[in-house]
């Protein structure tokens, strides 16, 4: 991935907030309400940071009324830009403990 291009999507407004609010698990519809970000540019954003590999799929769950909800949940600890020729955009993947953590917590809240 060009680093222009990730740098393009992290300056899109509301990106970083996104990967902020996605620390924890969440739908494209709670982060709409918690950020005040129009749902139809949450969706794009979403897409947007999903392309990239920044934000994840996290599961896919079902409502009480019976519809899927996706909910999301950032791939990244970091991120850092160095303006030196080349351009350079580095990423901090999230641990693979805070992974299993996360998986192994969702796991005990559904039983």
């Amino acid at each position: 991935m060009a680093s222009e291009e990730l740098l393009q999507t992290l300056g899109n407004k509301y990106s970083a907030e996104i990967l902020e609010a996605t620390d924890e698990p969440q739908s494209a519809q709670e982060l709409s309400d918690e950020l005040g970000i129009p749902i139809a540019t949450c969706y794009r954003r979403i897409d947007e940071l999903t392309e990239h590999d920044l934000l994840e799929l996290h599961d896919n769950i079902l409502s009480d009324d019976r519809r899927r909800i996706k909910i999301y949940r950032r791939n990244v600890d970091a991120v850092h830009v160095e303006f030196d020729e080349p351009l350079a955009v580095d990423i901090d993947e999230r641990t693979e403990v805070a992974n299993k953590l996360d998986e192994a917590w969702r796991t005990l809240s559904e039983s």
